[in-house]
């Protein structure tokens, strides 16, 4: 399963949204102002990202800039706390699937979320007369072209 940590407003949020379900895959939304996450749930994304903290913390934001908190000094259960009491640190959108993690709406990138199945059997059998080549077609396209 899909799962995209949101917030109101951001647009890269709506894109990716709009782009799954252009494609008809299923995902779970967790707005994360209204959705506390929790400490396991936090470690998971610090995890699966490769430069961890650096992935999934805007070193930018607000909360970071007006506390002067050094995030490369934390130990991990600070950091965990720290996110956990200022979600808004966190970029967006975040999507994560078990075997895929991406930061950001990139186009180029989010065909990763495609399931591979999907992707062979649109290889073999979509071309432009299928009813589903705007799902289908299109990612097989996208990767061509990144190839």
């Amino acid at each position: 399963m899909i799962v995209v940590y949101t917030s109101p407003g951001c647009a890269s949020c709506r894109k990716v949204k709009q782009w799954l379900r252009d494609r008809n895959l299923e995902f779970i939304e967790k707005n994360i102002f209204k959705t506390l996450l929790n400490d396991n749930e936090i470690k998971h994304l610090l995890i699966r990202s490769e430069n961890g903290s650096d992935d999934i913390i805007s070193k930018r934001s607000k909360v970071i800039q007006e506390s002067g908190v050094d995030i490369d000094s934390m130990t991990t259960a600070q950091l965990i706390e720290f996110i956990r009491n200022n979600p808004s640190v966190l970029k967006r959108p975040i999507i994560l699937s078990e075997d895929n993690f991406q930061v950001g709406f990139d186009e180029e990138e989010i065909g990763i979320f495609v399931p591979q199945e999907l992707r062979r059997v649109a290889d073999r059998n979509c071309d432009l007369k299928c009813p589903n080549f705007k799902a289908c077609g299109n990612v097989r396209e996208e990767e061509k072209g990144t190839a």
